[in-house]
């Protein structure tokens, strides 16, 4: 692998520097908020549009698709690409994407603008996860790493939550509005304060198909599909359940009860999976397994939905830190690789499951959705455990 020569990318004033991982973070705050933010929305996108909730559904399905293709395809083509420059082209069509969806006269429209979010987050994320080294000097790696990843939660907790609310009281329309006015914002802050960031690893085909063959990786991608499955083929389609099962109209407080215990989760899932990943994740997967299957027997009343609700956010959130720390285990020495391994794996079971949970939703119920969820993170459970005992008798 050939490394590219570059002058020092921290050469920025230290309050500078910083600005720039705050902006990275920000950029991935809009990028997951405008991911997920249907799923507070479905039910108002879908009754615009005349169309059933399961096709809504394609919202999600739609940026997980593209963005497994972009994030090998834009890491490879963009492999000798400065970083900022690909982090500002991915963030300018990510404001195309959200005003396009704000204006679109037509499903399909909207569906199209995902396609251009899809690009956007394969893009992004392909290189994002390796940059905090590259923004602020060694010692303060580690921290800035931290605060840019948690932007996904923050995703859940605020972005997801806010836009519903706006939403409910102005129109899903003005809810990507705000998140295209954002987005532009993230957009100057990047072309402020992050420094040029010449390419320092070439990424190529045979990198990746090396990476692929790392010990871990396998049983990351096996565990991936699993648990990524569950829950997005079940919380894809959670405004459904709760307004017809449990029977609430306004649903914000309760994504935000759900987000709140994703950053909890995702502490407690950052400080598991450095002594036991698959102790960390099976977990996890038990959280998940018992939210959804006792959701449909207790959901009915908002005070279980929402204590369940708890614990599936504090199950949940701790996933995405435990399978990302597994491929960057899998590849250590090459971070932009296992960051688009993860990426592209992580999204194309978004995409997958969004759409199975969407197909089963039109034929059945939202309960029968969540147990089905249920039955999969059960089996992610089942297979860490089977793991560990194996480990265990050697």
């Amino acid at each position: 692998m050939s490394i590219l020569l570059a002058p020092s990318s921290v050469a920025k004033p230290g309050f500078v520097r910083w600005l720039g991982v705050l902006a990275v973070m920000l950029g991935i705050f809009a990028i997951v908020t405008t991911e997920i933010l249907p799923i507070g929305l479905l039910t108002a996108i879908g009754a615009d549009f005349t169309v059933s909730d399961g096709m809504a559904g394609l919202m999600m399905t739609m940026p997980g698709l593209l963005a497994a293709i972009s994030a090998p395809v834009v890491g490879v083509a963009g492999a000798r690409v400065d970083r900022q420059r690909l982090l500002i082209v991915c963030t300018l069509l990510l404001v195309a994407a959200n005003l396009i969806a704000a204006v679109a006269p037509a499903f399909w429209m909207v569906l199209a603008s995902r396609v251009l979010l899809g690009i956007t987050i394969g893009g992004y994320w392909s290189i994002a996860a390796g940059l905090a080294s590259r923004l602020v000097p060694p010692e303060a790696a580690a921290r800035a790493t931290a605060v840019i990843f948690a932007a996904v939660p923050l995703g859940s907790v605020l972005g997801v939550p806010v836009g519903t609310f706006i939403g409910d009281i102005a129109g899903w329309r003005a809810a990507f509005v705000v998140l295209a006015i954002l987005s532009a914002a993230v957009l100057a802050l990047l072309a402020f304060a992050v420094p040029a960031l010449p390419a320092h690893q070439e990424l190529g085909w045979s990198t990746l198909r090396t990476g692929l063959t790392a010990a871990g990786t396998r049983f990351a991608l096996l565990a991936t599909v699993l648990i990524v499955t569950a829950q997005f083929g079940t919380y894809t389609y959670v405004t459904p359940f709760l307004e017809q099962v449990t029977g609430i109209g306004n649903v914000t407080a309760l994504l935000l009860i759900y987000g709140i215990a994703g950053i909890a989760g995702n502490f407690l899932g950052g400080n598991l999976v450095g002594r036991s990943p698959r102790a960390a994740l099976g977990a996890a997967a038990t959280l998940m397994a018992a939210a959804l299957l006792l959701l449909p027997v207790f959901g009915h009343r908002e005070f279980a939905a929402a204590a369940l609700l708890t614990v599936w956010g504090i199950g949940y959130g701790g996933i995405p830190v435990i399978l990302q720390t597994w491929f960057a285990t899998a590849s250590p020495d090459h971070a932009e690789v296992s960051s688009t391994l993860f990426t592209a794996s992580f999204q194309a079971t978004f995409c997958a499951g969004a759409l199975a949970g969407g197909l089963l939703l039109d034929r059945t119920s939202p309960s029968t959705v969540l147990v089905c969820g249920g039955a999969i993170a059960i089996a992610v459970l089942v297979i860490c455990l089977s793991d560990l005992s194996e480990k265990l008798a050697h």
